[in-house]
C-alpha cells in the first residue's frame, strides 16, 4: 500500500476523537465517510478501513463557530480542523493519517440516520466523549448517492460479506427525494449485486 494508505485502526479513530474533543472542548464527535465503519465494525476487512483520512467534525461545531464570530474571527470548524489536523499538518506527519474536516452536510445521509447511529465512547482527559457514526446501511446509502468506483467496491464487498438488505436501502432512498435519473442508476447498481 502507498504511504498513508495503511488500514486505519480503532487507535486511529480514538486519536482523532481525542484530538477534536480536546481542541473543540466537545463531548461528541461525528465520523462520516468510509472510516465511520470503525465505530461499529472495528475489525472490518481492510478494504473498508484503507484511507489516509478520517472524515469528522465536532458535535459543537456550530456553537464553536458562533463563539469565534463573537470574538471577531470568521472561521468554520472544518477549516480549523484542516489547519490543525489536516493533510500535511504536524498531526498527519506524527500519526500517519489526517482528519478531514467536514460538516453535517458533507455526507448525504437518509432522514433519521441519527436514531440508527452507532456510537463509541472514548475517554479524553477523564471525560467520556462519544464518537457517533451512521449505521452501515445509512453509510451505504451515502455511498450510493456518490457512486464513485471506490463506493461501488465498498458496497460490493459489504454485500459479499454481510448481505446488504437492498429492500431496506431502497426504502431509505425513497425518503431522500433524489432525481429519477439518479434513482434509476442506483437501482440498476443494486440489482447487479
Amino acid at each position: 500500500m502507498a504511504e498513508g494508505q495503511e488500514a486505519r485502526t480503532l487507535d486511529d479513530l480514538d486519536r482523532a476523537v481525542r484530538a477534536l474533543a480536546t481542541h473543540f472542548k466537545c463531548d461528541t464527535t461525528v465520523i462520516v465517510g468510509s472510516q465511520a465503519t470503525l465505530v461499529g465494525w472495528p475489525d472490518a476487512p481492510i478494504l473498508f478501513r484503507t484511507s489516509p483520512e478520517i472524515d469528522a467534525y465536532p458535535g459543537n461545531a456550530r456553537q464553536w463557530e458562533a463563539e469565534r464570530r463573537a470574538e471577531g474571527h470568521d472561521i468554520e470548524a472544518s477549516e480549523e480542523i484542516f489547519a490543525r489536523f489536516g493533510q500535511g499538518s504536524s498531526f498527519h506527519h506524527a500519526h500517519g493519517f489526517y482528519i478531514d474536516g467536514v460538516d453535517e452536510g458533507t455526507a448525504k445521509l437518509p432522514p433519521g440516520w441519527k436514531s440508527r447511529a452507532v456510537t463509541r465512547e472514548v475517554e479524553v482527559n477523564g471525560v467520556t466523549v462519544r464518537a457517533i457514526a451512521p449505521a452501515m446501511t445509512d453509510l451505504i446509502v451515502s455511498k450510493l448517492l456518490a457512486l464513485r468506483d471506490k463506493d461501488k467496491d465498498f458496497i460490493r464487498e459489504y454485500h459479499r460479506i454481510r448481505h446488504l438488505d437492498r429492500a431496506h436501502v431502497r426504502r431509505l432512498l425513497i425518503d431522500m427525494m433524489i432525481p429519477e435519473a439518479q434513482r434509476t442508476v442506483i437501482g440498476a447498481f443494486l440489482d447487479s449485486l
